[in-house]
């Protein structure tokens, strides 16, 4: 099964796959509005607007697994998203990212691209996969990497 083929949901919970953005370069990301990275939201949004248009996007995934860093509902998290950082690229339900209930999307990713040491599991909020227009892990990234730093390696994807 490829990463366009996973069921999900979208945060309103209407049933969804990536197949929308299959021959799009994407951005995945476990995001949390109360996290230290939660300022990201900017810099991920201001991509996702100047790049879409060449074919790119921004795909946030909610995570609580960290901190309890997003303990709202789907609702809480639409509103923070919209009315703090104007976010308009697309987000998905809230998910697990690490351990017996991880969503397979996190699964895949993961094990296309291990971090650092070799570690499968993901460290903290706003870690980054950076998927290729044939659905491709090419590179991951920690929370610290920002929007900014990794725009040239997102910039040479869409060529």
């Amino acid at each position: 099964m490829s990463l366009y083929d996973i069921p999900t949901k979208t945060l309103t919970g209407e049933p969804a796959t990536l197949a929308p953005y299959r021959d799009k370069v994407m951005l995945i990301v476990n995001v949390a509005s109360h996290c230290g990275y939660t300022w990201q939201y900017k810099g991920l949004e201001r991509m996702h607007r100047e790049l879409s248009p060449r074919g790119f996007a921004v795909l946030g995934f909610p995570c609580n697994q960290f901190g309890d860093q997003e303990p709202g509902d789907a609702e809480e998290i639409q509103q923070f998203c919209s009315l703090t950082y104007d976010v308009t690229f697309p987000l998905f339900e809230k998910v697990d990212v690490n351990g017996a209930h991880a969503h397979p999307i996190w699964e895949l990713l993961k094990s296309e691209r291990r971090g650092l040491l070799g570690t499968k599991a993901i460290k903290w909020n706003f870690t980054k996969f950076l998927v290729d227009r044939d659905g491709h892990v090419v590179k991951r990234y920690g929370p610290k990497a920002t929007p900014k730093q990794i725009a040239r390696e997102v910039e040479a994807l869409l060529g």
